[in-house]
């Protein structure tokens, strides 16, 4: 891979651990789950969700702006700054025809229709804002970022459900390897706590229904687990090749060193029981990173804790490497969605910069028959790769093979 790696070189975070990368990563640490009653869910069958504490988006972004932007939007511009901030880029100095913007997102805006529609229904036609369809549209997420950030080259939207944020930085790396561009802005984001979007996935059975206690809601590999939470945020990186990195004197925070996806072509929820594509990702990231399965130290999970997914990825995990550190995230985030792989790989980038793994909160009584090693507390550990999974809704699946500098 001489002269292809691929630096991460800036790191943005927007979660329900909090607003920016040091917060966020606190709050993981901490294992602070952020599970809450959530009053815009009342009436629903599940009324608890992981929602960006404090969020300002006037202050955040100039009233005028926020306005005229939808909430996985709004999330995606602050995490995006953080990161050209921590790469040291100003875009009012580059070539912007050479910046490439890939992020991933599963629903787009269904807060922004929601609101609209009960304004058709309740007043009329002509009540309905004419910016219904530019901040909802899913492909906005990169048109305004791109416009944010004066990024004219590639850009694009990639929408494999909880599986998206993943594939756009695995799709981002691509363009750098073909030399499309020399900066990519890739991630994802998400914001789908809205009550109709909550309702469907209630009415799937997906969502933890332990109610009664919020904090304790999501349970990754736990023996209790009995669905996700929702939550919501975005995860950008700055991407560049390596060689140009280092010849501007940049940090490298880490290289993304291999790439794997797949699909199940089994069922357009569950993921295969033995989970055979995600074994076929994990595999094809780890030859893409010209690595062996036992020179992975951790794995940050999909871990969603659904009973299924964690049966089928704890199974991969034990089959394909030797005894890797596992860790899922989603116990204090709850589940981002198309936003899930771009925050877990930001934090599977800090893992490798701190060499330390951060807990899984709620794993209380672990699961016997996920027969793998799953960290409950932050644990130190000396590893040089790790890899970052990720599983979506109609057998998407997507790894990332990080590794240190």
């Amino acid at each position: 891979m001489a002269g292809t790696d691929i630096a991460v070189t800036g790191l943005g975070l927007v979660t329900p651990a909090g607003i920016g990368t040091a917060a966020s990563w606190a709050g993981v640490l901490a294992g602070r789950p952020a599970a809450a009653f959530d009053p815009a869910l009342d009436g629903n069958p599940v009324r608890i969700s992981c929602r960006v504490p404090a969020w300002d988006p006037d202050a955040l972004l100039g009233a005028r702006r926020a306005h005229r932007l939808d909430r996985f939007t709004q999330f995606a511009l602050v995490a995006a700054r953080e990161a050209l901030t921590d790469a040291g880029l100003d875009p009012a100095t580059w070539d912007g025809a050479r910046v490439g913007v890939v992020l991933g997102c599963a629903d787009g805006g269904p807060g922004t229709v929601e609101e609209q529609h009960r304004v058709l229904v309740e007043h009329s036609a002509d009540r309905v804002s004419p910016l219904l369809l530019p901040m909802q549209l899913p492909n906005m997420l990169a048109g305004q970022t791109a416009m944010e950030f004066g990024a004219t080259g590639p850009n694009l939207v990639v929408a494999t459900a909880c599986a998206s944020g993943t594939t756009a930085i695995g799709t981002a790396r691509d363009l750098l390897l073909l030399n499309r561009c020399d900066v990519v802005l890739t991630g994802g984001s998400e914001a789908m706590i809205t009550p109709l979007v909550m309702a469907g996935f209630a009415r799937m059975g997906t969502l933890s229904r332990r109610t009664d206690d919020p904090a304790a809601a999501s349970r990754p590999f736990d023996a209790d687990r009995d669905g996700f939470v929702a939550g919501e945020g975005a995860g950008v990186l700055v991407l560049e090749r390596s060689a140009d990195a280092r010849a501007r004197g940049a940090r490298i925070r880490a290289r993304v060193a291999g790439y794997g996806t797949s699909a199940d072509a089994h069922h357009i929820t569950s993921p295969h029981p033995d989970g055979a594509g995600l074994e076929s990702a994990m595999r094809a990231a780890l030859a893409d990173a010209g690595c062996l399965p036992s020179d992975i130290g951790h794995v940050n999970a999909h871990g969603t804790a659904t009973p299924l997914n964690d049966l089928a990825e704890a199974r991969v995990i034990h089959r394909v490497l030797a005894d890797p550190l596992v860790t899922s995230s989603k116990g204090v985030t709850g589940h981002l969605l198309g936003g899930a792989g771009a925050v877990e790989a930001v934090f599977t980038v800090l893992s490798l910069e701190e060499q330390l793994v951060p807990p899984t909160a709620n794993l209380t009584t672990p699961d016997p028959a996920c027969a793998v090693e799953v960290a409950t507390t932050a644990t130190t550990a000396r590893f040089d790769l790790a890899l970052s999974n990720s599983m979506g809704f109609g057998g998407q699946n997507a790894v990332l093979a990080l590794a240190t500098p």
